[in-house]
């Protein structure tokens, strides 16, 4: 799980193993495999850098 923000200041998590895409417009909009919608504050960079550290952080869990 990721932390971002919302437009409106807003915080919230979202499951990176979802993301299918992200897309910057200008403001960052990722899609996910749902195909719902989320425009964040964060950067495209920021969002993928998020992703790949959940990603690390999940494979160096003991037990999994």
């Amino acid at each position: 799980m990721i932390k971002l923000t919302r437009l409106n200041g807003e915080e919230f998590v979202v499951n990176a193993e979802l993301i299918q895409s992200i897309e910057s417009r200008p403001d960052t909009f990722i899609t996910l495999t749902s195909d719902d919608r989320l425009i964040v504050r964060e950067s495209v960079e920021e969002v993928v850098k998020r992703a790949i550290a959940y990603s690390r952080a999940i494979r160096l869990a003991p037990g999994l």
